[in-house]
């Protein structure tokens, strides 16, 4: 027995190690939004690439060529790649699939997409100032049938995402229908073809330091599934 346990131990951390993890954030942020995150999954064996891009200076599509491939050429040594994504995040890595491919691809977990957009945009897109802080990127992120992330389709890939139901912005929620975390409603970040989705009680721009999404994360990595 103590045979046994001690091979699927090993097994395990084999599998842990063989595995790259890449990091991306979301609208406005930097990666230093990420780094509790990444500090986490470094501990537990995996080789982390806590990708930055410049999510204020450009357009989704160009931004996704920008972030992605120069993490992938990081993670070639390795047997299994996984994303973790907040927010623009995921619609990168959304945008990325729909026009390559990555054999090693395994699992990719969202925290908060906005992948039918957010009534956030459509409400305030128009006002002074939403532009620069948000630039490009963020005027495509309405929930209208031809913003960037409606003319998607649904996932082709492993993913599994959590939504926040904790808002610390009450105006900004009160633009948004039902639950949510502040930017984007549970429901908005619902995707078709998503192998799993669990609402945690957080909020959007602190939910990748939360303790209960990261154990989940971690979850997700390790067996394909959110832990009940």
């Amino acid at each position: 027995m103590r045979l046994l346990l001690l091979s699927g131990l090993l097994f395990m951390a084999s599998s842990v190690q063989a595995s790259c993890v890449i990091l991306l954030h979301g609208l406005a942020r930097t990666n230093a939004s990420m780094a509790v995150l990444a500090q986490q999954l470094t501990d537990q064996g995996y080789h982390v690439i806590n990708q930055d891009y410049p999510s204020r200076e450009g357009r989704i599509e160009d931004l996704a060529n920008i972030a992605i491939p120069p993490a992938l050429e990081q993670c070639t040594d390795f047997d299994e790649i996984h994303f973790v994504t907040h927010s623009l995040g995921g619609i990168l890595v959304r945008q990325y699939l729909s026009q390559h491919t990555i054999p090693q691809l395994k699992h990719v977990v969202m925290l908060g997409p906005p992948n039918q957009g957010s009534e956030v945009v459509d409400t305030l897109q128009n006002v002074p100032g939403f532009h620069f802080i948000n630039g490009d990127a963020g005027l495509q992120l309405g929930t209208g049938k031809l913003s960037l992330p409606n003319t998607l389709g649904p996932a082709n890939f492993d993913v599994g995402i959590i939504a926040g139901t904790q808002s610390i912005n009450l105006i900004l929620s009160t633009f948004i229908p039902g639950t949510d975390d502040g930017k984007v409603s549970i429901e908005s970040t619902k995707l078709e073809g998503m192998a799993d989705h669990i609402e945690i009680a957080t909020s959007h721009p602190f939910m990748m330091k939360n303790d209960d999404v990261i154990k989940q994360v971690s979850h997700y990595l390790t067996y394909g599934k959110f832990a009940q």
